[in-house]
């Protein structure tokens, strides 16, 4: 009896340990087809979230980023602008200086200093075209002074404050600018004519060659408004009345009027 008894309880422990080792594998199994099946079931949603919020991340840095972006662009336009600007003026020089030093003996006026500013306000209308600069008198600027900007001239102070100043564009109808070829054979009147429209040049000798594509500058002449050499326009029409000794021409301004953000002002007084 003994002899069975132990039998008995031997082979209900070997049963027992059986059906835990089955229950414990089966529950690992269990587990981790849940884990797996959790898995299938989150993953394309958390591949979903990720696929949106990615791109909205990229919008959003580059809406912040954007500002800075723009600003650099005003600031790399203003560069080239500058050193369009100084080309032309090297090359009009000296041409200016083979041709005054054999006609007239006269030096040409050496380079001159600028004062680098931002625009802050544009005030165009059919009849003024006006833009306000963050420069004024405490940084020198003086009443009078001329504004280069894009590879020319763009106008030149009529108002100065404490730290901003006006500035009158070419293209006002107040604007007149004495000016002469690159031949510098005759000295003109440029006239703005408003917003949006070419400026004007009247009275032109006959025998003053001149064609489409001429560059006029600044003439500097004795008690003008602006020193030699500041290129102002490029002419695209030439006027002619038949019988007349004169001739106009419509000129579209070297610098763009109309895409100002920074400007140099010329640290130049009409009176010198």
């Amino acid at each position: 009896m003994a002899s069975d008894r132990s039998r008995r309880r031997l082979f209900f422990t070997g049963v027992v340990g059986t059906l835990i080792i089955v229950t414990v594998y089966l529950s690992g199994g269990v587990v981790a087809g849940a884990r797996s099946a959790a898995h299938a079931v989150v993953f394309p949603f958390s591949w979903a979230a990720d696929f949106v919020a990615r791109p909205v991340g990229h919008l959003v840095a580059g809406m912040v980023n954007y500002s800075d972006v723009e600003e650099q662009n005003k600031q790399l336009r203003y560069l080239l602008g500058r050193e369009t600007l100084r080309a032309d003026q090297n090359a009009l020089a000296a041409q200016q200086l083979r041709q005054l030093s054999q006609a007239l003996h006269v030096p040409v006026a050496a380079t001159l200093g600028t004062l680098m500013a931002q625009v802050t306000a544009i005030s165009p209308t059919n009849f003024s075209a006006t833009v306000t600069i963050d420069k004024g008198q405490d940084e020198g600027v003086m009443d009078g002074m001329p504004v280069v900007a894009d590879g020319g001239l763009v106008g030149r102070i009529i108002a100065t404050s404490a730290h901003t100043s006006t500035l009158r564009l070419l293209s006002d109808v107040g604007s007149v600018v004495g000016a002469t070829f690159s031949n510098a054979q005759a000295s003109v009147l440029i006239s703005g004519q408003g917003i949006n429209n070419p400026l004007s040049v009247t009275g032109i000798p006959d025998t003053a060659p001149v064609g489409v594509g001429s560059l006029l500058s600044t003439d500097g002449l004795q008690g003008g408004l602006f020193p030699p050499g500041l290129p102002v326009g490029r002419v695209t029409k030439i006027l002619v009345n038949p019988g007349a000794s004169t001739y106009g021409v419509s000129l579209a301004p070297t610098a763009n009027l109309n895409n100002l953000a920074y400007v140099d002002v010329v640290l130049w007084e009409p009176s010198t």
